[in-house]
C-alpha cells in the first residue's frame, strides 16, 4: 500500500478503480471504529457507483490510497451501505466535533482528519487538523489552526449539545447539488438537520430541489417557520409549489404569508394548476427581453452562472412588460442563432415566429410531444390572451415522467450495471 498520509476532505470525491484502470465510483467517506487504547482504525470507505448507490469497500480490499486516488482490487458489494452501530464517518461524524487538549491548553474543532498506514499495511486516524477559538471580535476573523495526535485531544461531548456542524457544510462547498442532496440523506438524521442549518439558503435550496419530496417536507418542518420561507425564496418557483403542495392548504399558506411577496405571487399562480398542466409543470422565470434589445445584451443575460442551462437555451420576445405575466408573447430567439448574427444585431430581427407556445392547460402529454417533436429544451407558456406565464424546460418533462421514487438510491429500477471489469461477488465487509 502507499505510505502517504492522507486527509480525508481531499479523499472525498476522488475517483476509485480496478486494477486494469476502468473507474468503479468516487469516494465518499472513510469508515473507522473507534478503539480504547489507540486511534480509530479505518475499517473501510464509503464509495460511490453509478447510479448514485453508496456502497462499502473494505480497507482490505483497498491496494492503494493517494489524495487523487484510490484503487482496489475489483471485489465491491454494490449493496446498499448501511452503517453499523460501532461504525464512525469520518467526514459526516467526526469532521466538526469539539475537542479538549489533554495538555490543558483549551478546546479545538476538528476541520480534517488525516489517515495513515502503520508498518503491516493497517490504517488508522493519525494527525487532526484543528481550529481553536478566534482571538479577535471581529465578524470576519477565524482562530488560529493546529495539528495534534489524537492521543493528545479528548472529544468534548456536552449533554443537550449539539456539535458544529460548519466544518463539514464546508467540506461539501464543491458537490454537485444532487450529489450534496444524496450526501445529506445519508446522514444521520440529527446530523443532516446540523448541516443543513449551516448551509446558505441557496445551497440547500439546490440541495432539496433534488430530493425525494417526501425528504423535502421533513427537513423544511425542521428549520422553523423563518428559514423554511428563506429557503422557499430561494427556489426555483416551480419546484416550491410542488413542495408546498404537499403541506396541508393551511401550512402551505403559513409559509407563502412568510416569503417574499413577488416570490409568493409567483408560487400561488403555479399552485393554481393541475400538477399535469403545462401551468403546473413550468417556471415563471424564463429569459424575457424586448425585440429592441441587442443580441450582446441578450448573450449576456444567458451567461449568468446561476441560469439553468435548458432556460439558457433561448430568449422569448414579449411586448412589455418584460415580467410574468407578460405582454403579448412575439416569439423565441435561440441560443445558437444569435451566434450566427454580429452582437449589435436587434433580436426582433432574428425572431423565430415559427414556434408555437402552449396554453397553461395543455397537458403533460402534448408538451412531451412537442419537445420531441422539435427537438426543443424548453417551450413557452401562454395564457387564454397571449401573454407569456413561463417556460416548460426538459428536466421539468423529465422530473414529471420519471417515477416518484427514482432519486432514492433504493428504487425499484434494476440495480446500475456492474463494472464490466473484474467480479463483483456478493461478499461480507471483512
Amino acid at each position: 500500500m502507499s505510505t502517504q498520509r492522507v486527509f480525508v476532505a481531499r479523499l472525498a470525491g476522488c475517483p476509485v478503480f480496478d486494477p486494469a484502470g476502468d473507474r468503479l465510483g468516487k469516494v465518499r467517506d472513510v469508515v473507522v471504529v473507534y478503539r480504547s487504547n489507540a486511534a480509530p482504525r479505518v475499517i473501510g470507505l464509503v464509495c460511490e457507483i453509478p447510479g448514485r448507490r453508496q456502497v462499502f469497500v473494505s480497507i482490505g480490499r483497498v491496494t492503494s490510497i493517494s489524495s487523487s486516488q484510490v484503487i482496489t482490487t475489483g471485489l465491491i458489494n454494490v449493496r446498499r451501505f448501511q452503517p453499523r452501530a460501532d461504525e464512525v464517518r469520518v467526514l459526516a461524524e467526526v469532521v466538526g466535533r469539539r475537542v479538549h487538549f489533554v495538555d490543558g491548553s483549551g478546546s479545538a474543532v476538528i476541520e480534517d482528519v488525516a489517515i495513515e498506514p502503520n508498518r503491516v499495511g493497517d490504517w488508522a486516524i493519525g494527525q487532526l487538523f484543528l481550529r481553536k477559538p478566534k482571538t479577535s471580535a471581529s465578524p470576519f476573523a477565524k482562530g488560529p489552526t493546529t495539528f495534534a495526535a489524537w492521543n493528545e485531544v479528548r472529544e468534548q461531548h456536552t449533554p443537550g449539545q449539539a456539535q458544529s456542524a460548519e466544518a463539514l457544510a464546508a467540506s461539501f462547498a464543491e458537490l454537485h447539488p444532487a450529489d450534496l442532496a444524496n450526501t445529506l440523506l445519508d446522514l444521520p438524521e440529527e446530523r443532516m438537520i446540523e448541516v443543513a442549518e449551516e448551509l446558505s439558503d441557496e445551497r440547500l435550496a439546490d440541495a432539496l430541489e433534488e430530493m425525494p419530496e417526501d425528504e423535502q417536507v421533513h427537513i423544511l418542518e425542521k428549520l422553523g417557520d423563518e428559514r423554511a420561507a428563506n429557503v422557499l425564496d430561494a427556489m426555483e418557483p416551480d419546484d416550491a409549489a410542488d413542495l408546498l403542495a404537499e403541506f396541508a392548504p393551511q401550512r402551505s399558506e403559513e409559509l407563502l404569508q412568510l416569503m417574499e411577496p413577488d416570490e409568493a405571487e409567483d408560487v400561488r399562480m403555479l399552485l393554481r394548476y393541475g400538477p399535469d398542466t403545462a401551468g403546473g409543470l413550468m417556471t415563471t422565470e424564463p429569459i424575457i427581453m424586448s425585440a429592441d434589445a441587442t443580441i450582446a445584451e441578450a448573450l449576456a443575460l444567458i451567461r449568468r452562472h446561476e441560469l439553468h442551462p435548458a432556460l439558457a437555451a433561448s430568449v422569448f420576445v414579449t411586448l412589455p412588460p418584460y415580467e410574468t405575466p407578460t405582454g403579448r408573447f412575439l416569439g423565441a430567439v435561440h441560443f445558437q442563432r444569435m451566434l450566427r448574427y454580429p452582437p449589435h444585431e436587434r433580436v426582433g430581427a432574428i425572431l423565430d415566429d415559427t414556434l408555437e407556445p402552449v396554453t397553461v392547460t395543455a397537458t403533460a402529454a402534448e408538451v412531451a410531444r412537442l419537445l420531441a417533436s422539435y427537438d426543443l429544451v424548453s417551450l413557452p407558456v401562454v395564457d387564454q390572451a397571449r401573454r407569456l406565464v413561463g417556460a416548460i424546460s426538459v428536466d421539468d418533462m423529465l422530473d414529471y415522467l420519471l417515477p416518484d421514487d427514482w432519486r432514492s438510491h433504493d428504487a425499484g429500477a434494476p440495480l446500475p450495471p456492474a463494472p464490466t471489469t473484474g467480479t463483483i461477488p456478493t461478499i461480507g465487509r471483512g
